[in-house]
């Protein structure tokens, strides 16, 4: 029985690290490394990510600076930030780029939240679907006869605690990337 909790964690696990991944992405009123650190990069014939060839420092709260390891460079990684739908114009002072986060506006945040949300609700449907594929496996283990019927609703009843904890925690992280952005 423990094995169907077992695999669906991993899922359930799976899910709520892609979902703090993207809204880790998601710009607030600081700036943060994170915010860049996953733009592709076209360096050397592959596609990189930022992180990979340049150390990325935040030198005040509304300043990302971007020293690549490699001069030569500088011009793909500006086009890569161009690029990125991160709305904010690289500034290049000789081997080094700047990104000046502009303040956020109340249209902004209320956009942002929105996108939180939708987020949310992304993760929420990732985790129902995880249980709905363990839900039918123990259906048909106990129809196989390979599971007793109190065990299926065992499972069956721990699945929907593992799920709830999941949830809760989506919920959490949904709620402090909120307060992060409607913070002035």
């Amino acid at each position: 029985m423990s094995n169907y909790i077992q695999e669906a964690e991993q899922g359930f696990e799976q899910a709520l690290e892609h979902f703090a991944k993207e809204l880790k992405n998601l710009r607030t009123n600081r700036a943060t490394a994170e915010l860049v650190e996953d733009v592709r990069v076209e360096a050397y014939g592959q596609n990189m990510e930022l992180k990979g060839v340049a150390s990325i420092t935040i030198p005040d709260a509304k300043t990302i600076q971007i020293e690549p390891w490699d001069k030569n460079l500088v011009k793909d990684i500006e086009k890569a930030l161009m690029g990125s739908g991160l709305g904010i114009t690289p500034k290049v002072a000789g081997t080094s780029i700047h990104l000046n986060l502009p303040p956020m506006t109340e249209e902004n945040r209320k956009e942002l939240v929105k996108l939180i949300g939708q987020k949310e609700e992304q993760a929420r449907i990732s985790i129902r679907n995880l249980r709905e594929e363990v839900r039918d496996q123990i259906v048909k283990d106990e129809k196989a006869k390979t599971i007793s019927e109190d065990e299926k609703y065992q499972a069956q009843e721990k699945l929907d605690e593992v799920v709830g904890k999941y949830n809760k925690k989506i919920e959490e992280i949904a709620k402090e990337k909120e307060k992060d952005v409607m913070t002035i």
